[in-house]
């Protein structure tokens, strides 16, 4: 069958990968010049299915308030005369009760789970290299509050099958040493040792390159300006390409991995999509001290944030800000992330050479992505992964290669457009 992934990132490389594993004739289009320049540019870095809780639980409404006209919130909501932006507000709010955080945890944990599975024997199969690390993902807590919070999604974790341990300052500290100079600060930490971390841009190219060496084709700087149906089925793609000239593409099958920018092409087709973007943000660093920089990839609770070691840099991302598509960084927030990481780990990184990026997530209001058919027999969606790209790219991209084969998903999850 010939296949049309719209996409070059995370979601879109790996569908087009196990779509060819299936025996597909695979192209794929992006609007820009290479593979992974957009949201899986300069991401966190972490595969993180253990540590996996959504936006929206039961304690989101009340921290919402709190930071309420905090510029430097770790979770902003800049109000605009944006219906779409309500509605995804008002849905978000809906999923904060027990019940359907539960849910969803139980969805993305699922999901997390088999795709990290699916990533491991992707590289055994390919021997793609990208920065890899396999000593877990630490959480740790600057907060008694926040630490004791932290105790009922920990339980559940492990309820679930994940081995989340909880751990003292001390403890915490045997793990990565880097934290030392806060140890009098922390009130406690979880660890996971089975999450990996990695560089999700270098994966994509390298597995983007192995995709073309396969037989995929990939149309670069074509920007996709509509998708046409006719007699219930999607027709073509028309796009322009560099110069401006007009492309039209068909094929027998499409998927939609177009992230945040997914819902915007499918309105026309009378789909709507409860996709909203959120801007995060992402610093990276050059390593000044080996000796003080850290190892293992962390998430601090208080100020959402992750930091990551990839070779010879740090990276340090998150952050999440609900104002439309503009992706502009705020030099207060980009300020904020630098001035943790340095109250955090003095000396490590070369402050002096930041990098500093933005990139719109593709957010569900449960955080929970939508995978599957749509209305439109031969379009298949692939989008809405927000903060979970990177953890969840392998196993969404084979599921939803086997759902365009006619084969049943290998995982319990909520695909769209299986029901009979």
């Amino acid at each position: 069958m010939r296949v049309i992934v719209l996409g070059a990132g995370l979601l879109g490389v790996t569908s087009a990968y196990y779509l060819l594993q299936h025996g597909h004739e695979v192209t794929v289009i992006d609007r820009q010049a290479h593979p992974a320049a957009e949201t899986s540019f300069a991401n966190g870095g972490q595969i993180s299915v253990c540590h996996a809780e959504p936006w929206a639980n039961p304690h989101a409404p009340l921290k919402l308030l709190h930071w309420l006209g905090r510029d430097d919130a770790p979770l902003l909501f800049r109000l605009r005369a944006d219906a779409h932006q309500w509605l995804w507000g008002l849905r978000f709010l809906r999923e904060c009760t027990p019940t359907r955080t539960r849910r969803n945890v139980e969805q993305l944990l699922r999901l997390g789970t088999y795709s990290r599975g699916q990533l491991q024997a992707l590289r055994a199969a390919t021997g793609i290299e990208y920065e890899q690390r396999l000593q877990g993902i630490l959480h740790f807590y600057t907060s008694q509050a926040a630490f004791d919070s932290a105790l009922a999604p920990a339980a559940l974790m492990r309820e679930l099958g994940c081995e989340r341990r909880l751990l003292t300052p001390r403890e915490a500290v045997q793990i990565e040493p880097a934290l030392r100079f806060i140890e009098p600060q922390l009130t406690g930490a979880t660890y996971t040792a089975q999450d990996e971390s990695g560089n999700a841009q270098r994966f994509v190219r390298e597995l983007a390159r192995h995709c073309e060496a396969a037989g995929a084709r990939f149309l670069f700087s074509h920007t996709v300006t509509a998708l046409r149906a006719a007699q219930g089925r999607l027709d073509h793609v028309e796009a322009t390409d560099a110069e401006g000239r007009y492309q039209r593409l068909s094929a027998d099958a499409y998927v939609l991995a177009l992230g945040c920018y997914s819902p915007l092409l499918v309105a026309p087709l009378g789909l709507r999509l409860p996709v909203y973007p959120a801007k995060g943000y992402s610093v990276t660093l050059p390593v000044a001290d080996a000796a003080q920089a850290f190892e293992v990839s962390m998430i601090d609770e208080e100020y959402k944030l992750v930091y990551s070691r990839l070779g010879e840099q740090l990276r340090i991302a998150g952050t999440a800000e609900f104002n439309g598509y503009e992706r502009q960084l705020n030099p207060r927030r980009c300020r904020a992330i630098v001035q943790r990481f340095e109250q955090l780990f003095p000396g490590a990184g070369d402050t002096r050479a930041p990098q500093f990026w933005s990139g719109l997530r593709p957010a569900t209001p449960s955080n929970v992505p939508i995978i599957g058919r749509s209305r439109l027999p031969n379009l298949y969606l692939n989008t809405g992964h927000g903060t979970l790209g990177w953890t969840h790219a392998c196993g969404s991209g084979q599921s939803i290669a086997r759902i365009v084969s006619g084969l049943k998903p290998e995982v319990a999850f909520a695909f769209t457009g299986l029901e009979p």
